[in-house]
């Protein structure tokens, strides 16, 4: 479901939402020298797995299931990383603790600020407000909340259960990724107003495998 303060980011859109003043919050700063985003969300299991012992404790002590990988600037075609920025390279630990409820650890924030919110125009906390506002756009199909067994799914599937579960979304704008046999992210491509679009780039890159693996999430 698209909360109030999605909606006041697409406000200036023809996506509106009804949100009356008192309900909305300000509209979202705009973002800046780029051309789209890419809200990357990451099957925890999977990332845990693969990684092993070199995955995050704060992460993977935890059941989750898809979190937020980042938020990601990106043009027609390629990206910008690491760019200059006024603002520190270190997030306060403060300030990242404060969306831990979506990306799982404060290294994990940190490193993305540095690679890919630094390129967005935004300071540190509009850059996690955005990464919040995009993952609140975006409905988890029921299916993935936290499966208790491991499951082999076609990648195809999975673009298909998050298009059904999000009106407006389209395969085009979709792409699901695979580590080895596994599922890794599902990426969606979304307008600065965080409204849904298409992206041949991004698309062209999904996993091709015909199934891969989702691991359980803890018990």
């Amino acid at each position: 479901m698209v909360t109030c303060r999605v909606r006041a980011a697409l406000a200036a859109t023809a996506l509106l939402a009804g949100c009356s003043p008192s309900e909305s919050q300000q509209p979202l700063p705009r973002g800046e020298g780029f051309d789209f985003y890419v809200l990357s969300l990451s099957w925890s299991p999977s990332y845990c797995e693969a990684e092993g012992e070199n995955a995050s404790r704060q992460q993977c002590s935890r059941d989750h299931a898809f979190v937020v990988h980042g938020l990601w600037p990106q043009f027609e075609k390629g990206w910008p990383e690491f760019c200059d920025s006024d603002e520190p390279g270190r997030v306060p630990e403060e300030l990242a603790r404060a969306f831990l409820d979506i990306l799982p650890s404060v290294g994990l924030i940190g490193h993305q600020w540095r690679k890919h919110g630094s390129c967005t125009g935004l300071s540190q906390r509009d850059y996690l407000e955005a990464t919040r506002a995009a993952h609140e756009r975006v409905r988890i199909p029921d299916r993935f909340e936290k499966p208790s067994s491991r499951v082999a799914v076609e990648p195809d599937e999975v673009e298909a259960s998050f298009v059904a579960a999000n009106p407006g979304m389209s395969q085009e704008g979709i792409a699901v990724t695979c580590d080895g046999q596994l599922v890794r992210e599902v990426r969606i491509c979304l307008s600065v107003e965080m409204a849904f679009r298409s992206c041949e780039e991004v698309d062209a890159r999904a996993c091709r495998l015909p199934r891969a693996a989702m691991p359980a999430a803890l018990p």
